[in-house]
């Protein structure tokens, strides 16, 4: 599943937003490192403070389609029967 990228507030860069279960129109920022603190004084990734931060989505409630072209599965042919032969 492709999730929808929004801008994150703080540090400006595009981050992917999950949908909130309840709510058609909020999401949550994925956890993503601020650009300008990449590393801790030991060395450690910093995530952004905004991680997980609720944010609106680009999207909001967008039903999902179907792809009403798609081939019966009924109507496909057989498959060809493979050649076994038994193990023991």
């Amino acid at each position: 599943m492709k999730l929808p990228r929004v801008e994150c507030p703080k540090c400006r860069r595009s981050t992917a937003v999950a949908p909130m279960a309840g709510s058609l129109t909020k999401g949550r920022l994925w956890r993503h490192d601020d650009a300008s603190a990449r590393r801790d004084p030991e060395g450690f990734l910093v995530s952004c403070s905004e991680s997980l931060s609720t944010v609106d989505l680009p999207e909001a409630g967008r039903q999902m389609e179907l792809d009403l072209d798609a081939p019966d599965p009924a109507d496909a042919p057989e498959p060809e029967p493979l050649d076994t032969l038994a193990l023991f």
